[in-house]
C-alpha cells in the first residue's frame, strides 16, 4: 500500500504534469470563426488571471530566522496578496463523448508589505478537472471524471485558517433513462483523497487543541470512498420526485480520528411553482455506522425567483451531516440568500449572505461553531477578451473551544483582470 508521503507526491506530479500537457496544445494555432484554438472538433481557450487582494488572515507568521515550534502568534496576520494565475479551458462537443476539461497554475505572492514575515509562505496553488460524457443522449451513459485542487480554502470544517489543502477526486456515474427520460436512475461512485500543510509555521495563541494547530494538519490526511443511487421521476412537465441516497466510508491515514460510514437518504420535491419561481424540497435520515456514531434529520428547502430576465433571487436553508476529521461527524444548519443582476449586458452585481452552525459529534468534548459569510462583488466585460472584477469577502468564526486559530473575522478586497482567448 501506498504511504501518505508516497500519494502526496504523486498528485503532486499530476498537477504539474497536467498543467503543462494541456497548456501546450493552444500552439497549434488559431481557427477562423470564432475565439480559441481548433482542437479536433472542440476549441481550446486559454486564460489569464491578474490579481491584487488585501487579506487581513492570510495565516499564522513568526520570524523564519528563529523558528521555535512552541512560538505562537497573537493572531492571524495580513498581507498585500498578488496572484497570477495562467490556465486553459477545453469543450469538445460530441453525441458519442463529449470532453470538457479545465487547468490552471496559480502563483499566490505574499508581498511582505503589511507582514514581513510572511514572504516565506508564497506558495503554488493549482486545479486541473476533466469530464468525459460518453453517449450523452442515449438511454444509458457513462460520466467519468476526476477533480485535482490545491488551494488556501479547504472543506474541512473542523480546522482553523492558515491551511493549505491538496484534494483529489475520481468519480464516475451511469445515467440511466428508458422510455424518453421522464424517469432517471443515476448509480455513481466516487473515491477522493485530502492532504493538509500549513500556511505559515507559528502556532495560534490560545490553541490548545490539535484542529486548531496548523503545524499539525497533516493528522487529519484522509481518503473517502462513496457509493450513490440518485433517481428523478417527471410525473408532471416541470415537476420531478427526487430521491438521493449515498454511503460514505472516511478513514485517515495517521492520528486518531474516528472512521466513519455514513449513510444519508433524502427524498421530495423539485420543479416550478410559476412561470418565475423555482423550488427543491427534500428531507431524509443520516446515519453514522461508524464507532463515533451520530444520526440526525437532513433537509433541504430553496427557491429560486426570476425577478426579470436579468436578475434572479435564490434563498434557502440546508441541514446535512458529513465526515469530518477529528470528531467523526458534524451537523451543518445553513441558511443563506444571494442575489444577482446584469446590467446592459456587461455588468454584473452579485451578494451572497449566509450562517452555518456547524455541531460536532463528540459525547466526551462537545464542540459548536458559528461561521458568518459576506461576499460581494462586480464583473464587467470590457471587451469579449477581457473581464474585470472587483469584490469584497468577510467571514467571522466563533467556536465553542478557545484559540484564535478557531475565532477570528478576515476581511478581504480584491481586484482581478482576466484575459480570455
Amino acid at each position: 500500500m501506498m504511504q501518505p508521503g508516497h500519494i502526496r507526491g504523486a498528485l503532486c506530479a499530476l498537477l504539474a504534469t497536467l498543467l503543462p500537457v494541456t497548456g501546450a496544445a493552444q500552439i497549434a494555432g488559431g481557427a477562423p470563426g470564432g475565439n480559441g484554438f481548433k482542437v479536433g472538433d472542440g476549441r481550446l481557450h486559454p486564460f489569464l488571471d491578474l490579481e491584487t487582494r488585501i487579506d487581513s488572515g492570510v495565516g499564522y507568521f513568526l520570524d523564519p530566522s528563529t523558528p521555535d515550534p512552541n512560538d505562537v502568534s497573537d493572531n492571524l496576520s495580513g498581507e498585500l496578496v498578488l496572484r497570477l494565475r495562467p490556465g486553459v479551458r477545453m469543450e469538445v462537443p460530441s453525441p458519442r463523448m463529449a470532453l470538457n476539461a479545465s487547468a490552471y497554475l496559480e502563483y499566490v505572492r505574499y508581498t511582505g508589505l503589511l507582514t514581513e514575515q510572511s514572504t516565506y509562505a508564497s506558495h503554488l496553488e493549482g486545479a486541473a478537472d476533466v469530464t468525459a460524457t460518453f453517449n450523452p443522449n442515449a438511454p444509458v451513459g457513462l460520466i467519468v471524471s476526476d477533480q485535482l485542487l490545491r488551494t488556501d480554502q479547504t472543506r474541512n470544517v473542523a480546522l482553523g485558517a492558515g491551511v493549505l489543502s491538496l484534494f483529489n477526486e475520481l468519480r464516475a456515474s451511469v445515467p440511466i433513462k428508458p422510455g424518453g427520460g421522464a424517469f432517471e436512475v443515476t448509480p455513481e461512485a466516487s473515491w477522493g483523497v485530502e492532504f493538509f500543510s500549513p500556511v505559515g509555521r507559528s502556532i495560534p495563541i490560545g490553541c490548545i487543541e490539535e484542529v486548531c494547530d496548523p503545524l499539525r494538519v497533516d493528522n487529519f490526511d484522509s481518503s473517502t470512498l462513496r457509493a450513490g443511487l440518485d433517481g428523478r421521476w417527471r410525473f408532471l412537465p416541470k415537476t420531478a420526485l427526487v430521491l438521493d441516497t449515498d454511503l460514505d466510508y472516511r478513514s485517515y491515514f495517521q492520528g486518531s480520528s474516528p472512521d466513519a460510514l455514513l449513510l444519508r437518504v433524502s427524498a421530495g420535491l423539485a420543479g416550478l411553482v410559476s412561470s418565475k419561481i423555482s423550488a427543491t424540497a427534500k428531507l431524509g435520515w443520516g446515519h453514522n455506522f461508524g464507532s463515533s456514531g451520530g444520526n440526525t434529520l437532513i433537509a433541504q428547502l430553496d427557491g429560486t425567483y426570476l425577478f426579470s430576465p436579468t436578475m434572479t433571487f435564490k434563498a434557502g436553508y440546508y441541514r446535512t451531516l458529513d465526515p469530518v476529521a477529528a470528531y467523526g461527524l458534524y451537523r451543518d444548519d445553513r441558511l443563506f440568500a444571494e442575489a444577482r443582476t446584469l446590467f446592459g449586458g456587461k455588468l454584473t452585481l452579485r451578494g451572497l449572505v449566509s450562517v452555518d452552525l456547524l455541531g460536532f459529534y463528540d459525547v466526551a468534548d462537545p464542540r459548536s461553531d458559528t461561521m458568518l459569510g459576506l461576499d460581494l462583488g462586480a464583473d464587467y466585460q470590457f471587451k469579449p477578451w477581457l473581464l474585470g472584477a472587483v469584490g469584497y469577502l468577510l467571514s467571522t468564526r466563533s467556536s465553542s473551544l478557545e484559540g484564535s486559530g478557531l475565532n477570528y473575522t478576515r476581511n478581504e478586497g480584491y481586484l482581478r483582470l482576466s484575459l480570455v482567448y
